[in-house]
């Protein structure tokens, strides 16, 4: 995309109640909650049209949960039980017994219902192997990384591969756990390139913040087959308007990535998804306008906010993708 500062979701949603009421009622038809499914992710769909995002999704508004939804569809898992995760939210944990094989794609049905209700660039989410084996229990292989490498090569590749015969140009791979582990960057790392092995489209990461500022994650950034990492910077940003090193501390990463030679595209977090607070378009300008500073591609700034946005209720979120629509045109006419 030649556009300055394209605009971007980066995946979940928090779900409508009344969806969330009608699937758990037992009286209610498999076909009337698929119905009912489809009508809450063309009504993220046409939401996000409206707000102006260039690339969109559907808010994952059909899955469960980003590690439990793909391990039901992987051959090799046990379920074992709930547990805990970091919002308070509980999920169910696999045991992995058998080695990985893939079954179907289970995004198939998602992703031709989105691409046929939106002519915008879709970008389809998928969780990344690495994710998939650090959060569930090996019982199976000798080590994680045959572990991650088979989830690569026999799960989420071929998943990838389903997609584009489908018509998917844009796959985001996530990946929350990623840096969760420096020492183990290299397994990640090589992890992503089998997935992105033969594969014909643009491939994103998404990789949460969790304590080193990515500086584990940008050494390995350029050897990476990713045309496209999707970070979070704005969630230890200061608030203050300007483009200093010193109000933007938030964003010294993009320093360490472009020191280590990344000169492919930046998913830019710009708002913060663990607060309510709305961040001023200014401030989603000047983050923008700093980026610019230091990559000097603005084409190759995406802007976004920091994660998916399912722990904010829906008006909180959408309010947040405006300002982000907002702050990515204040700061194309500031370059004019």
């Amino acid at each position: 995309m030649t556009k300055t500062f394209p605009t971007q979701e980066v995946g979940s949603l928090k779900k409508p109640e009344w969806l969330l009421e009608l699937v758990r009622n037992k009286q209610i038809s498999d076909s009337d909650k698929s119905k009912a499914r489809n009508d809450a992710a063309y009504l993220n769909i046409k939401t996000l049209e409206d707000i102006g995002l260039d690339v969109l999704y559907d808010g994952e508004v059909r899955r469960v949960e980003m590690y439990e939804y793909p391990v039901r569809y992987i051959n090799g898992f046990e379920f074992a039980g709930l547990v805990r995760s970091w919002d308070n939210k509980y999920y169910k944990k696999a045991r992995c017994v058998d080695k990985v094989a893939y079954k179907t794609n289970f995004h198939s049905d998602e992703f031709e219902f989105v691409k046929e209700s939106s002519d915008r660039m879709l970008k389809v989410p998928v969780t990344g192997p690495y994710t998939i084996a650090d959060w569930s229990y090996n019982e199976y292989y000798d080590s994680k990384e045959e572990f991650v490498y088979d989830l690569a090569r026999n799960v989420v590749r071929p998943l990838m591969m389903d997609l584009i015969k489908q018509g998917a140009q844009v796959i985001q791979i996530d990946e929350p756990a990623a840096t969760t582990h420096p020492s183990e960057m290299k397994i990640f790392a090589e992890a992503i390139n089998e997935c992105a092995n033969g594969v014909d489209a643009k491939i994103a990461v998404h990789a949460c913040y969790s304590g080193n500022d990515y500086q584990a994650l940008a050494p390995y950034a350029a050897e990476m087959k990713a045309d496209q990492f999707v970070l979070e910077f704005a969630n230890r940003d200061t608030w203050k308007l300007g483009i200093t090193d010193e109000v933007r501390n938030g964003y010294s990463a993009l320093k360490s990535l472009k020191e280590h030679g990344f000169n492919g595209e930046i998913g830019l977090g710009v708002v913060d998804v663990h607060v309510d607070e709305m961040e001023p378009p200014e401030l989603v300008r000047d983050r923008l306008l700093y980026a610019e500073k230091i990559l000097e591609e603005p084409t190759k700034i995406y802007v976004n906010p920091d994660c998916g946005l399912r722990t904010r209720t829906r008006n909180v979120a959408f309010e947040k993708l405006r300002r982000v629509v907002q702050g990515a045109e204040m700061a194309r006419n500031a370059l004019k």
